[in-house]
């Protein structure tokens, strides 16, 4: 039976909704602190763009979807409910347009502009609704077998396998797609150093991102009845287990620091409203431990030049979280229960296919068709030319 929208429900969601556009500027300004001085604005101007593509693409296609709902119909039908069904459009478009942000700091400084911003669209428009439709809304009848088969759905209630481990897989075809930014690595195995240009624009990034995450998890309970301190609660405490097992195992890094936040928050989206405040602290402080090994691992020795990391913090932290669901969500280790392993695990290993699959194919395309990556020069000189914003050269910044 369907939940009655009320007003109340608008201005909940509304208020999730800005939250999470917030963490927009979280993204932006996480990248901005980590790329180089030259390549600052480019970063500014991509994240801003990239969202108002995906706003296009998924209000004419990718809405239409995931939930079968459009908005070609007169003003008076899409304002019932007090607009309840566009507000749950701009809440979701948020979880949307995320994808696109964690995959602009995978390929930073030798990515092209336009090329990307063509991938936005497709990528919000079509890959990500499709599996989006599938694990909440149903779609294909897959979570009806999954239930039949194991006894429970796929639970993911605030996307940490349909939000980041999309968004973190996707970008890992792109990536290598593109190769590595020039210089990085050296003919003879050596790894040049290219730390962030600011650290307290990264931590400001990562801040922005913390405090909207809240809004992020709690209000995908998406009507004011069913919100639950629970979520609050577990995405806090693994907030404070991934900080403080970055900070243990990232050797007191800043970088490691204030990702490690993060890592536990896109872990535990999946699970927050069924497990224990322990178990949240547990999956959180895995998840960090997961980044930071990972995050050396693919750069250092297998010279993956994944600038932010995204591929670690949210690919893979995005599908422990799915796994982590079906774990800690049991009644066993305290959790609600009302959640299976093996769903848990299929849906997540059929996540990463879906956005292997769809970034391959998008990144593949363009590269051959339109051409991922800036030249040499243009890279050496700071970004993308086809925009117009201040460059930097190594004679006129020491921070090149």
């Amino acid at each position: 039976m369907e939940t009655l929208k009320t007003s109340s429900d608008v201005l909940f969601l509304l208020l999730g909704a800005i939250l999470v556009l917030a963490m927009h500027a979280g993204f932006a300004f996480l990248e901005l602190g980590t790329v180089r001085k030259k390549n600052q604005v480019n970063a500014l101007v991509k994240i801003l763009a990239d969202f108002s593509v995906s706003t296009i693409a998924y209000f004419f296609i990718g809405y239409t979807i995931a939930y079968g709902v459009n908005f070609f119909s007169g003003a008076a039908a899409l304002a019932q409910k007090s607009g309840y069904e566009l507000t749950r459009f701009f809440f979701l478009l948020t979880f949307a347009a995320a994808i696109p942000a964690i995959i602009s700091g995978g390929i930073a400084e030798r990515a092209k502009f336009r090329p990307q911003l063509a991938a936005t669209f497709v990528l919000t428009g079509f890959v990500y609704p499709f599996f989006e439709g599938i694990s909440w809304n149903g779609a294909y009848g897959i979570q009806s077998w999954l239930h039949a088969t194991f006894g429970a759905e796929f639970h993911d209630f605030a996307g940490s396998v349909v939000v980041h481990a999309m968004g973190g897989w996707i970008a890992l075809p792109a990536v290598l797609l593109l190769g590595a930014r020039h210089g990085r690595y050296t003919k003879d195995g050596a790894v040049a150093a290219h730390p962030p240009s600011s650290i307290p624009f990264l931590a400001l990034g990562a801040w922005i991102l913390t405090v909207g995450w809240f809004g992020f998890n709690v209000m995908s309970a998406q009507t004011l009845g069913k919100i639950s301190g629970l979520v609050a609660v577990n995405s806090l405490m693994a907030m404070v287990g991934g900080t403080l097992a970055a900070l243990i195992l990232g050797k007191n890094d800043p970088g490691f620091v204030h990702n490690g936040p993060l890592a536990g928050l896109v872990a535990v989206c999946a699970g927050s409203d069924l497990m224990h405040p322990i178990g949240a602290l547990v999956v959180g402080a895995v998840a960090a431990g997961i980044f930071v090994g990972m995050f050396t691992l693919t750069q250092n020795r297998w010279k993956i030049d994944d600038v932010l990391g995204v591929w670690p913090l949210h690919g893979l932290c995005g599908a422990w979280g799915g796994i982590a669901a079906g774990i800690f969500g049991a009644k066993a280790l305290g959790g609600l229960g009302g959640v299976s392993f093996l769903s848990q695990l299929i849906m997540t290993c059929a996540g990463i296919a879906v956005a292997l699959a769809g970034g391959a194919l998008v990144y593949g395309t363009l590269k051959a068709v339109l051409g991922l990556r800036l030249d040499r020069e243009e890279e050496f000189n700071g970004a993308d030319l086809s925009i117009h914003h201040i460059t930097a050269t190594p004679e006129r910044d020491p921070n090149w």
